[in-house]
């Protein structure tokens, strides 16, 4: 599809959410053509962090580059890669900790494009590196921006994609096949109780898990599995964004039955 084409497309699929009940006031009329797209998502390479127990890492193996053979040769590259669903920026589906939970295959793609909501804890993070965001985080942003929006992909943003891809300070140790000594900062249950409720459709993080990196439980992740809400893990560029007003598009690998996938997550700011 030609990129001019592509961009009405888009174009015309906001315009389509903003006018469902979904799209929150400061959405409204959100124009792409005019919008900064901004990246949130790391490139996946050699660099990219996974769990500590994850430790087959990421593979790239060359099947072919160069020219090919004949008078009408041409230049041809071709690779294959092997990673884990959960590694560097990607999603995790609500199968992950729900049984009867959504797939990744299986989310509807309203659930993965909608607008963001950016709370910001960095300052708090920095003093406290296993901070887990409090329900009153949430109400101090609800009493500064409005009500957590339907449909709302929220994004906490802790600062910890500076650190990246340094495993130890982004993870807290890099002990491989460990992960008993993990510290950064991330949701706590209380608030992703608050925005589950609140309806939001995924819950979004600048570090490695949506559950800080002492737990043990896995309470975020079990409580939005339950509630079909999935999570992005390992986002960038979280303080390119506004704390209301831009639109996130989240598109994993669609894999059958799987349990995530790598994804790209863009946002579009006016």
């Amino acid at each position: 599809m030609h990129s001019s084409r592509s961009l009405l497309f888009v174009s015309a699929l906001f315009v389509a959410f903003s006018m469902t009940p979904v799209a929150s006031p400061q959405a409204q009329g959100l124009d792409i053509a005019e919008a900064n797209v901004i990246d949130l998502t790391h490139a996946l390479g050699p660099d990219t962090i996974f769990w500590p127990t994850e430790t087959d890492g990421f593979k790239l193996t060359e099947l072919y580059k160069g020219p090919t053979k004949g008078p009408e040769g041409f230049f041809y590259a071709a690779y294959k890669f092997c990673a884990v669903e959960h590694g560097g920026t990607h999603l995790d589906a609500p199968f992950h900790f729900a049984e009867q939970g959504w797939r990744t295959d299986q989310i509807p793609l309203t659930r993965l494009i909608g607008p963001a909501v950016v709370i910001d804890v960095s300052a708090k993070a920095a003093k406290d590196p296993d901070y887990s965001l409090k329900a009153a985080d949430v109400a101090a942003w609800e009493a500064a921006h409005g009500k957590v929006p339907v449909g709302a992909i929220v994004l906490l943003r802790t600062g910890w994609s500076s650190r990246w891809p340094d495993k130890h300070a982004y993870l807290g140790d890099n002990t491989p096949g460990d992960a008993s000594n993990l510290h950064f900062p991330s949701y706590g249950a209380e608030a992703a109780q608050m925005l589950v409720e609140r309806g939001a459709a995924v819950l979004g993080v600048d570090t490695a898990s949506i559950d800080n990196g002492p737990s043990r439980k896995f309470l975020v992740h079990q409580l939005t599995g339950a509630a079909n809400v999935a999570g992005l893990e390992n986002l960038t560029n979280l303080d390119k964004l506004p704390p209301t007003g831009a639109w996130v598009l989240a598109l994993p690998i669609k894999l059958e039955g799987g349990s995530g996938a790598p994804a790209r997550v863009v946002a579009f700011v006016r």
